[in-house]
């Protein structure tokens, strides 16, 4: 798999992350089979496809509770989560305080940034 489809795997979830895309629609648009894609994905980006969803719809979200004053279940909805008790789970799953809680106290938390494709890495693989 080319370097190219590596980076147009990652920019076609990034454009797609309030969406909830899904592995089979990531494989169509670039044109390999879905676990194939999985497979690579994991093993140029570090995490699984799923993984990679969930850690930047998060990231989103915490970005919106801190910059916005949208209920945090519109945020929750906005970025993919199917309630706001999924979302709070999610959220104090990888953050350790709920979503009302980080907005209140805005913690240093750390985000999961979008991905950047390492060209020299890739080159060596």
């Amino acid at each position: 798999m080319s370097i190219k489809t590596i980076e147009a795997m990652v920019n076609w979830v990034e454009a797609n992350l309030e969406e909830n895309p899904t592995l089979e629609e990531m494989s169509d648009h670039v044109g390999y089979s879905s676990s194939y894609c999985s497979t690579k994905f994991h093993e140029h980006v570090g995490i699984s496809f799923k993984d990679y969803i969930l850690k930047r719809q998060l990231s989103m979200a915490a970005t919106a509770l801190i910059n916005t004053e949208y209920r945090i279940i519109d945020i929750a909805m906005q970025h993919g989560f199917s309630s706001h008790e999924a979302f709070t789970r999610a959220f104090v799953r990888t953050y350790g305080v709920t979503p009302f809680q980080y907005r209140k106290r805005v913690p240093e938390i750390v985000t999961f940034d979008k991905v950047q494709v390492d060209h020299e890495t890739l080159l060596s693989k």
